[in-house]
């Protein structure tokens, strides 16, 4: 018997090494169970394989929330500034900018975002944000609110401006326009977005905070750091330094001066250069070509004329629907009686005039350029004139700029241009400047924006040099969609983006097919080809005749005109012989007979159009 018991107490007491009991284990008949639950949180260890204990112990992990970034514009190219956000499918838009057509885009008179991904989404898009009035970034607001009728928010000017253009478009009556200063906050759908003023070469531009459940996200917009701007507004770097300190997820920044280094001069800069050169030009007339938008260089235009005892006449319709809604908004503080219609011009002597123009970047149909080719309704080039232009080309107008320069010059004009006597400054931030949004931002991610492909890859070398991982560094493209999370940012996905033409009233109908029919009639002209055939039997009634524009003069060259005529009529011979009767195939045929001889006589390669007419 006792070796019995003592077996049994041996195996109790490996049961109870095996299975301890609770220190607070109570004798009042209450389960072990309940025991365990009051005290799990005093356990050292989780018990393996018991799936509920470990459910308690280690609850699942939610999944991040993610925030989307899709630009639909702005990215590798300057201007049709476009960038959506997305948390959710939540989603709101931040400016809606144009750009102006190049030499690969004859005839077209701007060229607008691809809207169609926004459409698509339609029902998901809160309101629409703007950064600031350059047409850059409100140039396509009209177009946008033909497809999306969405609230709009921007500051005064901004929404001044938008309105003459909604007023043209006879859409004004159904806009939503909401008016916000810097340091509003508004909210839409998940997002709550913050206005922060900073520098610009326009009033009222500002940067955004924009926050979800995903994190803090800053979009600083176009600006510079100007420490003694026009309006005595500087750029608002202490919230800049407040969000950094309350962590920001991701910076989306300014690239358009990422390669230059140092920073950008102030605004004030160019007053003084204005006082010299208004000096200079004592006696004669002064005329100034800048940028419609740029405010605050209107402004100091204005200062100096009233200084000087000038009046000042403004030409060309953007110049003057600016100056019209600025002076109505208090941000232009014009004397009474100052400014002038440039039709009375020619009531005043010359030297007690000044000039505000359109033209600076040498556009064909703009005032400075009908100036300099004789063709401006009320102003005249003479000798003596000092013509000021106060801007720096954008790329690709050089020479256009260079152009009216030199038609300027052979009229005997005082021509100050570029960086002689600093008659301009930058309204974008240089490389110092950037540095100093990173160091008080400083955001987990950072994406570049605004600016050409060099641009971007100079901006994202900049934030890599200031500490931030390579891998944290995205350099997208137009249609990209980033997401973002506090854990990781990559590009997910590409939807449809591009850019849309628009040509007169037309807006989309002129695509890749007629640019480059333009472009073949813009080379080497076209040649028409007229032939009346018989239904029946196709017999030539009448041609073929050979119409020649754009290629040679044919009075001049009536031997090859013939011998061109000769080969359509042995094509069209041939045809009738095969019993060839399909329009197209007959087309074809007298088409590649003419284009055959007259690259064999010329090396060139008009368009040619075969016109048949059947009776």
């Amino acid at each position: 018997m006792p070796k019995i018991q003592e077996s049994k107490d041996k195996k109790k007491q490996t049961q109870q090494r095996n299975n301890p009991k609770p220190k607070n284990e109570q004798k009042n008949g209450k389960s072990k169970k309940n025991d365990n639950v009051k005290n799990k949180t005093k356990n050292a260890k989780p018990v393996k394989n018991r799936k509920p204990e470990k459910a308690e112990n280690h609850a699942p992990q939610k999944k991040a929330p993610k925030m989307r970034i899709i630009p639909l514009g702005g990215l590798g190219e300057i201007g049709k500034n476009l960038t959506l956000y997305d948390y959710a499918g939540s989603m709101f838009i931040v400016d809606c900018g144009m750009t102006f057509p190049d030499e690969d885009t004859p005839g077209i008179d701007v060229i607008i975002p691809d809207f169609d991904y926004l459409e698509k989404n339609k029902d998901k898009i809160k309101g629409l944000v703007i950064t600031h009035g350059h047409e850059d970034h409100i140039g396509a607001v009209p177009y946008l609110l033909k497809k999306l009728n969405i609230p709009i928010y921007g500051t005064r000017l901004s929404l001044g401006l938008i309105e003459g253009k909604l007023r043209e478009h006879k859409m004004l009556g159904d806009a939503k326009l909401n008016t916000v200063d810097a340091g509003s906050v508004i909210k839409l759908g998940a997002f709550t977005v913050e206005f922060i003023h900073v520098n610009h070469s326009i009033p009222g531009a500002v940067a955004l905070a924009i926050r979800c459940p995903a994190g803090v996200v800053v979009q600083t917009g176009d600006f510079k750091i100007d420490t003694t701007p026009i309006d005595d507004k500087m750029i608002d770097l202490a919230r800049f330094a407040e969000l950094g300190k309350e962590g920001v997820l991701a910076l989306l920044s300014d690239s358009t001066n990422a390669e230059r280094p140092g920073f950008t001069s102030s605004e004030r800069l160019v007053g003084e250069s204005f006082s010299t050169l208004f000096k200079k030009a004592e006696g004669h007339r002064i005329i100034v070509a800048t940028f419609s938008s740029n405010i605050h260089r209107i402004q100091q235009i204005i200062d100096e004329a009233v200084r000087c005892g000038r009046k000042v006449a403004i030409s060309g319709r953007s110049m003057v629907n600016v100056v019209a809604v600025a002076s109505e908004l208090g941000y232009l503080k014009v004397p009474d009686g100052v400014i002038i219609e440039i039709e009375t011009i020619k009531n005043y002597p010359l030297e007690k005039l000044v000039i505000v123009t359109t033209g600076s970047q040498g556009e064909p149909m703009s005032a400075l350029h009908r100036m300099a080719y004789s063709d401006h309704r009320n102003v005249e080039i003479i000798p003596g004139d000092m013509i000021i232009i106060s801007a720096t080309p954008i790329p690709g107008n050089e020479k256009f700029v260079s152009r009216v320069v030199n038609e300027l010059m052979k009229r005997g004009a005082n021509v100050v241009y570029e960086k002689m006597y600093d008659v301009h400054v930058s309204g974008h931030a240089c490389r110092e400047e950037l540095k100093i949004i990173l160091s008080l931002v400083k955001p987990q991610y950072y994406i570049p924006l605004h600016g050409e492909q060099k641009h971007l890859v100079k901006n994202a070398q900049l934030g890599e040099a200031m500490g931030i991982p390579k891998e944290n560094i995205i350099i997208a493209t137009i249609g990209n969609v980033i997401e973002l999370s506090r854990r990781k940012a990559k590009i997910i996905d590409t939807v449809q983006a591009g850019r849309v033409l628009v040509d007169g009233l037309g807006v989309g109908d002129v695509g890749s097919t007629v640019l480059r029919d333009r472009k073949h009639l813009a080379e080497d002209g076209v040649i028409v080809i007229t032939v009346t055939m018989d239904s029946v039997t196709g017999e030539v009634l009448a041609g073929p005749e050979i119409i020649s524009r754009g290629f040679i003069y044919a009075r001049e060259s009536e031997n090859m005109m013939a011998d061109a005529h000769e080969a359509a009529c042995d094509a069209l011979e041939q045809c009738y012989i095969k019993n060839i009767r399909d329009m197209n195939t007959v087309k074809t045929r007298m088409r590649d007979a003419v284009s055959r001889y007259l690259y064999e006589q010329t090396r060139r390669s008009p368009m040619i159009l075969p016109i048949i007419m059947y009776v």
